[in-house]
């Protein structure tokens, strides 16, 4: 058994994942974690709303993982900018891409690039304080469409329909929360293209919609459509039936009066974005079940006098320098996790894992067992693989510095983590989000 050193591209829960399965597999491993930011976490940390807590608990696992001697994170640093695959190669034994996906899934429709048009990404990447997008979001439209039927979705139509008081408990950056108080939006209505047997929320998140008194949840019963095909899928998964249930006490509950509603349209598909320099509506398709859990077109149209539509149909992985891709899929062609180029040959000690290798699917547990498929191809190809010419493993730091990145530690990681929290008890929260990029590597230092 050889030492080896493995850089992991990506500090989501896929590459913590990759990392511990690695090194308690292969006690003889050492792993470099790279991020782009100053911070781990990934979509823990930046794609899940803030007003879920118990979802983030996940982040004490990955703390835990992070803590082990054997591995080493080091954030702010951009692969395909500040360090190419030639690099990692020259220094690392294998390479893992765990990228994720950050990116929304294209909605090709007439108008969707309308201003007030917006896809899902963007906006949670703004009321969860990425960096690196901008500080201000316009929440003028009263009436708003949400396009989905994931539980993207149900954050979007949840943060938009509560008032900003009721989520100022939560990790909300300031400049989230100012924007908040500004939101005009009443009704939030989210369009579903099937049936409520073919909805993708998640039971607990489903029924949490309507936890705000503020907020009404509204069921309307046109397309509540259940066939043989949904009946069985009812039967057969406990997830799905718990969805029904509860839309079903939706819809027989009675409106409160409560200042805002989200309301839920099912067998409804979106065809047209309307407006002329802005989004002043939304045309939908009435569909109708066929009996394999897909839909088609009854040719029956409905306008939406909305001013806002927000996609949220899924993410997309990026492109990355010096790997291969499949645009269509938006992964990188692998198998069983290991990188496969334009011929389909096998890459060398090059390896994928989470969203970049199989697709923004799936919940936790899938990324876990995903990563361990992974981990275990790069353990059978190890007697192959050639070592590094660099063994020193702090020379890939020297390289870093001699190009002028400001890459950060885990030391610098926990101070920022402590500042956050400082910030937030003075406000009686739990955390307050630092969110320039600047601001959070400074705070890391202090």
């Amino acid at each position: 058994m050889r030492k080896i050193r493995v850089a992991v591209i990506g500090a989501g829960p896929a590459g913590i994942y990759a990392s511990d399965i690695l090194t308690s597999e292969y006690p003889d491993a050492r792993v470099d974690l790279f991020d782009r930011l100053p911070a781990p976490y990934g979509l823990v940390r930046y794609g899940v709303a803030p007003d879920h807590p118990r979802i983030k608990e996940i982040i004490k696992a990955l703390r835990r993982v992070l803590c082990r001697d054997e591995i080493r994170f080091i954030g702010n640093v951009h692969y395909g900018t500040d360090l190419s695959l030639a690099d990692l190669r020259s220094h690392y034994d294998a390479v893992i891409f765990s990228t994720g996906a950050r990116h929304d899934r294209p909605l090709d429709i007439p108008g969707i690039d309308l201003p007030g048009s917006h896809g899902a990404a963007d906006f949670v990447s703004w009321y969860d304080g990425h960096p690196d997008v901008p500080r201000d979001w316009p929440l003028d439209a009263r009436e708003v469409a949400v396009l989905g039927a994931g539980n993207v979705a149900l954050d979007i139509a949840r943060v938009l329909a509560k008032p900003a008081d009721e989520q100022l408990g939560t990790e909300i950056p300031g400049n989230v929360y100012a924007g908040l108080a500004l939101n005009q939006a009443t009704d939030v209505h989210v369009f579903a293209r099937r049936g409520p047997a073919q909805i993708k929320f998640s039971p607990m998140e489903f029924r949490e919609l309507s936890h705000s008194p503020s907020v009404d949840v509204i069921v309307h019963p046109e397309g509540f459509e259940i066939d043989e095909a949904s009946q069985k899928a009812i039967n057969s998964t406990k997830a799905t039936k718990l969805v029904v249930d509860t839309m079903m006490k939706y819809m027989d509950r009675e409106p409160t009066g409560a200042p805002h509603r989200i309301h839920i349209h099912l067998c409804q598909a979106p065809v047209a974005v309307l407006g002329t320099d802005q989004v002043e509506g939304l045309r939908t398709e009435r569909t109708e079940l066929i009996g394999d859990g897909t839909v088609r077109g009854t040719g029956e149209f409905t306008d939406w006098p909305v001013q806002a539509v927000y996609r949220a149909v899924g993410y997309m992985s990026s492109h990355l320098a010096d790997l291969p891709f499949d645009h269509h899929a938006g992964v990188i062609p692998n198998d069983a996790g290991r990188v496969l180029d334009a011929d389909w040959m096998v890459v060398d000690a090059t390896y994928v894992t989470g969203w970049i290798k199989r697709g923004p699917i799936g919940l936790i547990g899938h990324t876990k067992s995903d990563a361990a498929e992974t981990v275990s191809s790069l353990l059978a190809d190890l007697p192959a693989i050639t070592p590094p010419e660099v063994t020193d493993p702090d020379a890939v730091l020297e390289v870093l510095a001699g190009r002028g990145v400001d890459y950060t530690t885990w030391a610098e990681w926990e101070r920022l983590d402590a500042h956050e929290i400082a910030l937030g008890a003075e406000q009686g929260r739990e955390r307050v989000k630092v969110v320039p990029r600047e601001d959070m590597i400074a705070a890391g230092r202090a």
